[in-house]
């Protein structure tokens, strides 16, 4: 039995997830910025959603992943806040100018999250070496890994997820995202040996929210 993450960039998102009977979202902001740190307001209404756990994504700023020192500290406050709105995870993710783990700045994050899990989020898709980039994540203690396989789908990078979850073996839940949908989700997952995946759940891509009865098909197939 596979677990489906959606990720949600709104309320009406969150609440077509629980409809749709998801267990878990990774909530957001601005898709089109590819996710950025949703609202306290938001956070708090989606845990109003019992069913639910709420991962909340911490992304400042559109664009790398690379972080000033000032920058990390909006992320820790963020953080906090999420985890004293009882958020149920933590979704972060930081790199150096040359494309490695950049730990220090990770264990700031994660220091802050305190003993929440936390997800690295596909910044590792741009890691220079991801079967290094992985061993950083696992030594971090991050409990998840959410990737595309360095591909601009899951599908289409599920040789190189499937090489991650041999390596990682058990250390670390390997979560297939990009692109995930009903047709493909029950494949990526035999494809790659991975018990979650991640998806968005729209009906088409140029969709805002995500739509209930795409969630439930997914779960159809990969349940």
């Amino acid at each position: 039995m596979a677990l489906l993450e959606v990720c949600a960039s709104d309320l009406e998102s969150a609440r077509a997830a629980a409809e749709g009977g998801a267990e878990r979202i990774e909530l957001c902001r601005d898709l089109d910025k590819d996710g950025l740190t949703p609202s306290a307001e938001d956070i708090a209404a989606a845990k109003s959603l019992s069913q639910l756990k709420v991962f909340v994504l911490i992304r400042s700023r559109e664009g790398n992943f690379i972080y000033d020192s000032d920058e990390l500290s909006m992320m820790e406050e963020q953080i906090i806040r999420a985890r004293e709105l009882g958020a149920d995870g933590i979704v972060i993710g930081a790199l150096t100018p040359e494309g490695e783990v950049d730990m220090p700045a990770c264990r700031r994050l994660i220091n802050a999250a305190w003993n929440l899990p936390v997800t690295f989020h596909r910044a590792f898709d741009q890691a220079s070496d991801p079967f290094r980039a992985l061993e950083d994540i696992i030594s971090l203690g991050c409990t998840r890994l959410l990737t595309s396989g360095q591909a601009n789908t899951a599908l289409e990078g599920c040789e190189l997820i499937s090489k991650l979850v041999q390596q990682a073996q058990g250390r670390i839940i390997i979560m297939p995202g990009a692109g995930v949908n009903p047709g493909n989700a029950k494949e990526i997952l035999h494809r790659t040996g991975c018990t979650e995946i991640h998806s968005s759940a729209r009906k088409s891509s140029n969709q805002k929210h995500t739509d209930p009865a795409t969630v439930a098909a997914i779960l159809d197939h990969i349940l």
